[in-house]
Parts: structure tokens; sequence; C-alpha cells
């Protein structure tokens, strides 16, 4: 997986265009995403990425960085041995295409504010 751009509200990834928020794990796209808590990201949010047993958690927290980690979500990433990299939406898809092929990810990308 590639991420080719990012904009406020869209994202380019491989070539297929999107404007919702995403949750991905390897070999899925889920498009049609949304939190229980609108800006906050907890464990029922990404319970399906997470069954993928990834390495890495990438956080689109939106631009500027609205969304935020509870904090429920990021001790069970640690007591899983899951890495948590929460970064504003433009930073965090830098990070995914400088991971691509090297760790197992997921990413929750909040693709707004």
């Amino acid at each position: 997986m590639h991420i080719d751009s990012y904009e406020f509200g869209h994202i380019v990834i491989d070539g297929k265009s999107y404007r919702q928020d995403l949750l991905i794990w390897p070999g899925r796209i889920l498009s049609d995403w949304w939190r229980a808590e609108g800006h906050l990201l907890q464990i029922v949010d990404v319970y399906e990425a997470l069954a993928a047993n990834p390495q890495v958690l990438v956080v689109g927290m939106g631009q500027p960085g609205r969304m935020q980690v509870d904090p429920a979500l990021a001790a069970h990433l640690k007591d899983q041995g899951v890495e948590l990299i929460a970064l504003p939406t433009r930073e965090a898809c830098q990070f995914i295409n400088r991971l691509e092929g090297k760790r197992r990810l997921a990413a929750a990308l909040h693709l707004t504010c």
C-alpha cells in the first residue's frame, strides 16, 4: 500500500481516491469507517484492524490534529506490544509510506479536522 497524496478531506491510495475516514490493515481498506465518539479513537473503533495483529498502529489525527487517542486504547496497545504512532494526518501518511513493506501496520486516518 502506498499513499499517493493527502490533502484535507481527500486521500489517494494506490491510485484510488477516498473522501471519508479510513481504517486500514493488511489487505483491507475500510472506507465507510467512523468512530463511536467522533474525535476520540477507542478500542471498539479499531478492533477489526487489531485482529490482524499489526506491529504498529498509525493514527492520523486530522489536520491539524483534533482527534485524540483514548488512554485506554494506548494502554491496550502497549500491553499487546503494538507501537502507537499518532500524528497529524499529513505526517501520518508520510510515516506510513516510510514503513511500507518494513513492518506490519494498521492505520486509522481522520481526513479532516
